[in-house]
């Protein structure tokens, strides 16, 4: 069984917002699937919106 995250509270309920998943999951998810969820949510800001700004 995995130790606990190591991270403060408040970081640990706003992941847990962004992530759509109860803290009490958060605090046990392995890190490896926790920084491939942080990398996905990170994905559609750091794109390009295609076609948007193609104003002819």
């Amino acid at each position: 069984m995995s130790k606990p995250l190591q991270i403060s509270a408040d970081t640990a309920v706003k992941l847990s917002e962004q992530l759509g998943v109860p803290i009490e999951h958060l605090m046990h998810m392995p890190r490896h699937i926790l920084l491939q969820k942080l990398s996905e949510l990170a994905k559609p800001d750091t794109a390009p919106a295609p076609e948007s700004d193609n104003k002819s």
